[in-house]
């Protein structure tokens, strides 16, 4: 039986956990507004339209921010579309997803949406189709008190309280041939700068994302980055960076290494974005927004309806995940918390629906997808300082990555409380991995330290699925294998091939 060490030391802190990394997405794609988060026939719904169980599960998902309203969808998106009545509203062709956007959702609506489901908006604007006064004219119509045209307007509308928006995305993957406005590194670079020096003349205090590259396999992937960045680094604060993950041609032994092209994609980002810092001479750092992750089976479902409808709200991008999928999703919040230090936000790429831990049948039915359970664990457990753990573990053979290793694990430790969360996978495809949890960092040998919990998500058949009639089957369940001797420095657990696990120890908290 293959056999790992995982040695623990509170005395290697990466960063402090930082809750935007359990961010999510929520883009006018799909079904992921209307009959996801919004859908007023609902039993659950609200008077806004808001199904109460969709906003349940996203508190116990536990995300902390929400990006919106694209996406894609943003390139060509006009805000003021879908603010005042309802009934007065237009209807859009949205180019991106070939649908039609009935506007019933807007800027008002979604953060009401974002207030009861207790997330922060995030917002982007379109530097697709519009530009800098369009920007400003949506910065000031969320974050003016009053005395403006926009911001009385939004008055006149019924919030009276600026909705206060800190963290803005200038544009979406604007890198991307497809993209709606799409322009070389330059051309949105010199937007972006322009942009972002307009919005802080406005409101100082904000968080600015600039785009980075769509993907890591883009041919501009690195150059877009220092250029970019040469242009706009004294005026943002964050690079954004988008990945998605899936299996090919049968390959599973790749597919659940994935995080190891999260791991390069991440500092080869950093790498570029520190040259560039050298090179003009800056004092500070851009960081990384990961504001689109996830697993996404790009050519298994319908990505834009027939080309001669444009339906409103069409089945689109529905994966239905398996136990795999969910290890994989387990295995890329383990490398977003490991570079902690450098990622300080992140976005599951969708929330609802859309490539989604949560789906809902239109006036029926919700359940929860696999992936969505590793994900609340971390979100919730994950607290403290991320810890630089020592792993001594074997490797297998993929054809993507070469020789892997078999387990790949993080920390955080809780110094107040003493809580300790270890997330870890083993990737095997037939065998279990014994993990030796070596904790002998905290007391005497261990003195003090307790097992609170160890949980497993595993299946004999790594493709099963959950589903609307059973979402309880496949869950994580209490793991029987872990042994721990009072005062002992080692907490033993074996985890099942294709796993991911979560193990909860107490140690004495630190005082002070």
């Amino acid at each position: 039986m293959n056999t790992a060490t995982i040695v623990i030391d509170p005395a290697f802190s990466v960063s402090p956990v930082r809750r935007r990394t359990f961010g999510s997405f929520v883009e006018h794609l799909g079904r992921c507004v209307y009959t996801g988060i919004h859908d007023p026939g609902h039993p659950t719904a609200d008077a806004d339209g808001f199904r109460g169980d969709v906003v349940e599960l996203t508190r116990e998902l536990g995300i902390s921010t929400v990006r919106y309203p694209g996406g894609n969808f943003v390139s060509g998106y006009r805000w003021e579309d879908a603010i005042g009545p309802v009934d007065q509203r237009p209807a859009r062709l949205d180019l991106a997803w070939h649908s039609t956007e009935p506007n019933t959702v807007g800027v008002d609506e979604f953060m009401r949406w974002a207030a009861k489901a207790g997330v922060e908006p995030m917002m982007a604007v379109n530097l697709g189709t519009r530009g800098v006064q369009e920007a400003l004219d949506l910065l000031e119509y969320c974050n003016v008190e009053s005395g403006t045209y926009w911001s009385d307007l939004r008055r006149a509308h019924g919030t009276e309280k600026p909705h206060a928006v800190r963290m803005w995305c200038l544009g979406n993957e604007m890198d991307g041939p497809w993209q709606i406005g799409h322009k070389t590194a330059q051309e949105y670079g010199r937007l972006a700068a322009e942009t972002a020096r307009a919005m802080r003349m406005i409101d100082p205090g904000l968080e600015l994302v600039a785009c980075g590259s769509s993907s890591s396999a883009m041919p501009t992937f690195g150059s877009w980055e220092a250029t970019v960045l040469a242009e706009t680094y004294e005026h943002v604060d964050l690079i954004s960076a988008h990945a998605y993950y899936y299996e090919t041609d049968g390959d599973l032994a790749s597919f659940l290494a994935s995080a190891v092209n999260m791991d390069r994609f991440i500092e080869d980002v950093v790498a570029t974005a520190d040259a560039v810092r050298a090179a003009q001479g800056h004092t500070k750092r851009i960081n990384i927004s990961f504001d689109e992750w996830n697993v996404w089976y790009q050519e298994a479902t319908p990505s834009v309806p027939p080309k001669d409808t444009w339906p409103v709200a069409p089945v689109l991008l529905e994966d239905h995940y398996n136990v795999a999928d969910a290890v994989v999703v387990g295995n890329l919040l383990i490398s977003l918390l490991r570079h902690s230090d450098r990622v300080q936000a992140a976005s599951l790429a969708q929330l609802v629906n859309v490539i989604a831990p949560i789906m809902t049948e239109p006036g029926g039915r919700i359940w929860r997808q696999t992936t969505f359970h590793p994900f609340a664990l971390t979100s919730r457990y994950a607290v403290g300082e991320v810890l630089r753990v020592e792993l001594a573990t074997p490797t297998y053979e993929t054809t993507r990555y070469g020789q892997t290793p078999v387990v790949d694990a993080v920390a955080t430790h809780d110094a107040a409380t003493g809580a300790v969360a270890v997330f870890a996978v083993n990737r095997s495809l037939a065998e279990p991995t014994v993990v030796e949890l070596d904790v002998r960092a905290f007391g005497a040998q261990g003195e003090g330290v307790e097992v609170v919990e160890v949980l497993t998500l595993a299946n004999p058949d790594p493709y099963a699925r959950a589903t609307v009639d059973d979402d309880t089957s496949l869950v994580p369940v209490p793991n029987a294998s872990v042994e721990h001797a009072a005062g002992g420095h080692t907490v033993r657990v074996e985890l099942p091939p294709v796993s991911w696990t979560m193990v909860r120890l107490a140690v004495p908290p630190t005082a002070g």
